[in-house]
């Protein structure tokens, strides 16, 4: 049995019909043979949309209740893929980022983690449940909410994978891998099939969006493998692995 991580972005859960088509995927790699922990991420537009009503009412908020706010759009997300896996007729818990013991510090809006304590994860998977946390978020030591910033989803997933000693740490976006280039912009881009850290490394610091920078230097860290692959199919994505991994040897591929 191996234990993985799926993180699904705003993208691959803007809508109802994309909520439960997560929820086949996922229950897909359950019924697989696989415990499986999800991290999600807000609907869509939405944490964009908060952020826009709270402005609309103090163009300077207080950086508490901003993160209290922030938090709130990835609760929605979690919960009704919980729900979706449910209507499917499987079983999932859902938790917040406190829930899931994302222990952070007090620095509102980029706060870091300093410590994943997942123990009610542990138990829900040890049940034979899916576990979904909400990404993005967790609280410091004061017990108030906190957010991880631009990315932070992916941070998030990439923590609770190694808190987990997770297998692999899937990576779902609305794109088949990391290319050589956008491929929406330019078509005749080629998709990596496998990269090492380092190089993912200087892709994001030279602006590929697709991971966030701290996530990769988080998985580099603790050696965790990524898959970074389309939400929207089944085909292989890009794997960024530890120079001593072979591939193939990954669940899920």
């Amino acid at each position: 049995v191996a234990l993985i991580v799926q993180k699904f972005g705003g993208s691959s859960v803007a809508d109802p019909e994309s909520i439960k088509r997560v929820a086949r995927r996922i229950i897909e790699t359950k019924n697989a043979g696989n415990d499986v922990a999800v991290v999600v991420s807000a609907m869509g537009d939405t944490t964009d949309d908060l952020i826009d009503q709270a402005l609309s009412i103090d163009s300077n908020p207080p950086a508490r209740e901003m993160d209290m706010l922030m938090t709130a759009g990835e609760r929605i997300s979690m919960s009704l893929l919980a729900m979706a896996i449910h209507a499917a007729g499987s079983h999932a818990y859902s938790f917040t980022g406190s829930q899931a013991g994302f222990m952070t510090d007090a620095q509102f809006g980029t706060a870091h983690i300093k410590a994943v304590k997942p123990d009610r994860v542990r138990r829900a998977l040890d049940k034979g449940s899916v576990a979904i946390v909400a990404g993005f978020q967790g609280v410091n030591e004061g017990g108030d909410a906190t957010t991880l910033g631009r990315g932070g989803s992916d941070t998030s997933a990439v923590a609770l994978a190694v808190a987990l000693d997770a297998d692999v740490c899937e990576i779902y976006t609305d794109v088949d891998g990391v290319f050589t280039a956008d491929p929406r912009i330019v078509p005749t881009a080629r998709r990596i099939p496998v990269i090492d850290y380092e190089s993912m490394l200087e892709m994001s610091s030279c602006g590929s969006k697709v991971l966030a920078l701290r996530c990769v230097e988080y998985a580099q860290r603790f050696d965790m493998p990524l898959h970074v692959r389309s939400s929207f199919s089944h085909r292989r994505g890009t794997l960024i692995v530890p120079e001593d991994v072979d591939p193939r040897t990954l669940p899920n591929i």
